[in-house]
């Protein structure tokens, strides 16, 4: 019939209880892909994800083959590209599809409060905390968790989550009590793993033990026969919320496939609704949308940061990132988009640099003004 999972002896009860909830047989994850692979050629879409390049068509496969597994994943690509989609349709086709998909953001959480958020704490474990509090671990028990921007959790949480992946207990903050935990770990990031590694952000065991199966998603540009599909199930979706229909001129679409995203899928959901808005026919013409040779806000008049050789890329990406936003006024969206990241990603790096002491500009680098 085909293995379903495997047990570690001594036997786990908790754990056996799990695996027994989750057999599927096969057959019904064979007839449930059959279904994704049909609504792929006839529509576009492969459950959430939408494409039909043959980037995105290993992506599928990739997925088909982790889906039914319980194999830890590693998911990279730029901001925007669709990780958290990719995600949410591995446990969809998993055998833990019955419990909730659980995702949470280790950039978006407080250093002070992501042990307590992820593992839990115990009632008085810290001034605050009146009551136990289960963490994402305890709640996503059975289920897939998804820890988005990994390379942002600090450190020494990394060492404990290493821990729990490679042990399965965990304990609670304030807690000397071990709990066993049955979950499926995905994680993402934005960043490069091994860059990530070199300049300290992700431990090096972590990566090895997290990068089981890796799946990579191509940039939008690496796809662009994909952006009218991804344009017109965009405006088909904004269309059918607001109650009035519109469609894309030829041009507009030529234009879009033309245009480089630096922010990726996000990006051009963001233009789609925009240009649905400033639309006054029920065709959309190219006047309000980007151009390839403009892919990025003009940025003339902009000084120049003279860098000195041999700077540490993420020094580098402070001083661009901190005198772009002052250049800007602080306008953060426009910041974000002169860089090509997401307004979450600029954010994230924002309070990163915050915590770490600012080096004298004026020892390493000058900054000219350019005609």
């Amino acid at each position: 019939m085909g293995a379903a999972d495997y047990l570690v002896k001594p036997v786990n009860m908790k754990q056996l209880s799990g695996i027994l909830s989750r057999l599927i047989k096969p057959a019904t994850l064979q007839a449930e892909a059959s279904t994704l692979l049909d609504g792929l050629e006839r529509e576009g879409h492969f459950g959430q994800l939408w494409g039909r390049s043959p980037a995105m068509r290993r992506i599928y496969e990739q997925i088909l083959r982790v889906s039914g597994t319980a194999v830890t994943v590693f998911i990279t690509g730029e901001s925007g590209c669709g990780k958290e989609v990719v995600a949410s349709t591995v446990h969809d086709l998993s055998r833990r599809r019955n419990r909730p998909f659980l995702a949470v953001n280790c950039g978006a959480i407080s250093p002070h409060l992501i042990e307590s958020e992820i593992f839990g704490h115990e009632k008085g474990s810290f001034t605050g905390a009146d009551r136990q509090h289960q963490g994402f671990f305890e709640r996503a028990s059975g289920s897939t968790l998804f820890l988005d921007e990994i390379t942002e959790m600090p450190l020494d949480l990394q060492v404990k989550l290493l821990r729990v992946l490679e042990t399965g207990t965990f304990m609670r903050v304030g807690s000397t009590q071990l709990i066993d935990t049955d979950v499926r770990i995905i994680a993402a990031t934005n960043r490069s793993p091994e860059q990530a590694v070199r300049s300290g952000k992700l431990r090096e065991d972590l990566l090895y033990r997290l990068n089981v199966f890796p799946i990579h998603l191509p940039p939008l540009r690496d796809r662009a026969e994909d952006v009218p599909l991804l344009a017109e199930h965009f405006l088909e979706e904004i269309s059918r919320r607001e109650g009035q229909s519109r469609r894309w001129s030829p041009q507009a679409l030529s234009r879009l496939q033309a245009y480089r995203w630096p922010g990726n899928v996000r990006e051009l959901r963001n233009i789609v609704q925009r240009a649905y808005v400033m639309a006054t026919e029920s065709v959309i013409v190219d006047d309000c949308l980007p151009t390839a040779e403009a892919p990025l806000p003009v940025m003339s008049g902009a000084p120049v940061l003279q860098i000195r050789v041999g700077t540490p890329l993420a020094e580098v990406e402070r001083q661009v990132t901190l005198s772009t936003l002052e250049y800007l006024g602080r306008h953060k969206e426009r910041t974000a988009a002169t860089l090509g990241v997401s307004l979450k990603t600029l954010y994230n790096r924002l309070k990163e640099y915050a915590t770490v002491p600012m080096k004298d500009a004026e020892s390493d680098n000058e900054t000219t003004t350019s005609p």
